[in-house]
């Protein structure tokens, strides 16, 4: 039986670990930078900005999406971690013609990767105005060549509202290419025009490097997704460890605290283990991104059980379509002492079982499958955590017990004293 005590730390867990999933790696995976007792080097970042034409369209929040993009720049700046060495590219910003050739060469390194001068880079990010063609593919290639040398994790933002206008040199080949030097490079793009096609084009470069495609159509959401970007790239492990999830808990993989991507076919169900000792609490979270055109009204769930299939707790999320990703967490606490004979409890294996109920509109393909990240993490229960989960009639019914006569005693007092004031103001 799910205890009360795990009922409502579950559901307060639930929350917090949807919010950050995806978006906070374990510490526990291998590092592949240098051998430990090296100086570790600080990871890179280039933000890739398009400055084409296209970009004075006002349709982002009644701002122009350059406006809307240097706004985010600058929050982003802001937020940057000090360790992080970060340049800034464009392409299409200074090629006003009509020359397809000289258009297609448009892209030059805006600031260098470096340490952040926040105000010299955004004066320069100031300075730019929409102007030429799109050199997507061009642009990839400038910025894997800003970001060589050393063995420090490396990864590339794009940011642009189009597909690329310069073939045909394709960016998804680009994208391949980078990915076949093996130097751990990662892409992640952002798309400010939800078209189906830039969407299959943006996809395309991420997934080739291991990266992840966001569609974004507030100013907000930029800044954020950038932040969390640049966030991740600071962090000693960026890369999430491939798996294959079970058909069953039986021939599940045994998985432990760390960052994990999979792939989930439509209407199919994947299952993980994990091993909780007693006195740990397992948090986990799951983000499934839609990266391809899907019918609205969607959902996702997360949900722990036992071995023997008796359920623990679940998290689960819906959408209507107006993301690219949706996610859903949980957390169990493992107690120390069984409840039942009072005796030290043992490990439990945890049964992770991750379904989706997505659907695909008529001539779209459903293979591959969805992309998948599974964050799970191990950390000693809170001690307070009984007393924490006791406001919420926790550990049973004792606590209504004493509110009852409490509040019966309180309203006989209360009463007393309002007679007692009118008795008083009458006689006056």
């Amino acid at each position: 039986m799910i205890t009360r005590k795990r009922l409502a730390a579950g559901a307060c867990g639930a929350l917090l670990a949807a919010l950050a999933a995806g978006l906070l790696p374990s510490p526990a995976l291998a590092d592949d930078g240098p051998g430990e007792g090296a100086p570790k080097e600080s990871p890179k970042v280039e933000l890739v900005l398009d400055v084409s034409g296209s970009m004075r369209a006002r349709d982002i929040d009644g701002q122009s999406r350059m406006a809307a993009a240097k706004q985010a720049f600058n929050e982003v700046l802001d937020a940057t971690p000090e360790e992080v060495s970060l340049g800034i590219r464009t392409l299409g910003a200074t090629y006003a013609g009509n020359d397809k050739k000289l258009g297609c060469e448009d892209t030059r390194q805006l600031y260098p990767v470096g340490k952040l001068d926040r105000t010299e880079a955004k004066t320069a990010v100031a300075t730019l105005a929409p102007t030429g063609f799109t050199p997507v593919g061009p642009a990839l290639l400038g910025a894997a060549k800003d970001l060589e040398g050393g063995n420090a994790t490396r990864r590339i933002v794009l940011i642009t509202d189009g597909e690329d206008t310069c073939g045909p040199l394709d960016p998804c080949v680009v994208a391949r290419e980078i990915a076949a030097k093996g130097t751990h490079l990662v892409i992640d793009t952002l798309g400010l025009v939800p078209n189906a096609k830039i969407r299959q084009q943006l996809t395309c470069i991420a997934e080739a490097t291991g990266g992840t495609y966001t569609a974004v159509q507030h100013k907000d959401q930029l800044s954020k997704r950038v932040r969390q970007l640049v966030d991740r790239a600071a962090d000693p492990v960026v890369n999430p460890v491939a798996t294959k999830g079970g058909a069953s808990c039986v021939d599940a993989p045994k998985l432990t605290a760390g960052l994990y991507t999979d792939r989930e076919r439509f209407g199919e169900h994947r299952w993980y283990q994990v091993e909780v000792k007693p006195g740990q609490e397992l948090r986990t979270s799951v983000s499934i991104g839609s990266d391809r055109a899907v019918n609205n009204d969607y959902g996702v769930l997360l949900r722990a059980s036992t071995r023997s299939g008796r359920e623990i707790v679940r998290g689960q999320e819906s959408g209507d379509g107006r993301t690219d990703v949706i996610s859903s967490g949980l957390r169990y606490p493992k107690a120390e002492v069984d409840s039942k004979d009072g005796q030290d409890a043992a490990a439990e294996t945890v049964c992770l079982q991750v379904s989706s109920s997505f659907s695909a509109p008529p001539g779209v393909k459903t293979e591959p499958g969805m992309p998948l990240e599974l964050s799970i993490d191990l950390v000693d229960s809170p001690k307070q955590a009984s007393d924490v989960a006791s406001f919420g009639l926790g550990h049973g019914w004792w606590l209504l017990g004493v509110m009852v006569p409490a509040g019966l005693l309180a309203g006989l007092v209360l009463g007393w004293v309002s007679r007692w004031r009118v008795a008083v103001w009458r006689t006056n």
